[in-house]
């Protein structure tokens, strides 16, 4: 019992630690959280870059770890590579975030201002690696695109 109540404690605490380039995104809405188990007295967190060479991934695994330790807890961390991430892994609350922060989820090329499909690609590389600009020829604004991996 002891055992699962301090499971549990770990599995909330490493499900709130947040994306460093998306921060209103935690690692569990992003889909990069694989697994949080106990090895003995340690907590062993399996998590899964966006892709290959993600920077945040150090960021992301001193965090985690940070957090953790926050509590009390050894942690190691695990990076997962198969199956490899994929955009669908976003929950609904991450693309409804994106949205909100005027970032159009992947596979809505719409405006994330005004809803408009009238859009066009200024950039395939926008300020992180996995995000490309777009404007809207609608209301004119410039918004990132996150690009679709599957």
């Amino acid at each position: 019992m002891v055992k699962s109540a301090t499971l549990s404690v770990a599995q909330a605490i490493v499900a709130a630690v947040k994306d460093p380039e998306l921060p209103s995104i935690t690692i569990e809405e992003l889909g990069i959280l694989r697994d949080v188990r106990m090895d003995g007295d340690t907590v062993v967190v399996s998590i899964t870059p966006t892709y290959s060479g993600c920077p945040a991934m150090d960021v992301i695994t001193e965090d985690i770890v940070a957090a953790l330790r926050s509590h009390f807890f050894e942690s190691r961390v695990e990076t997962v590579l198969s199956p490899a991430w994929t955009t669908d892994w976003l929950s609904p609350s991450a693309r409804e975030k994106l949205r909100q922060e005027g970032v159009a989820a992947p596979g809505q090329s719409m405006c994330p201002v005004c809803d408009s499909e009238n859009v066009r690609t200024v950039s395939e590389f926008g300020s992180v690696a996995c995000q490309a600009l777009h404007a809207c020829i609608s209301c004119g604004e410039p918004f990132s695109y996150f690009k679709p991996l599957r």
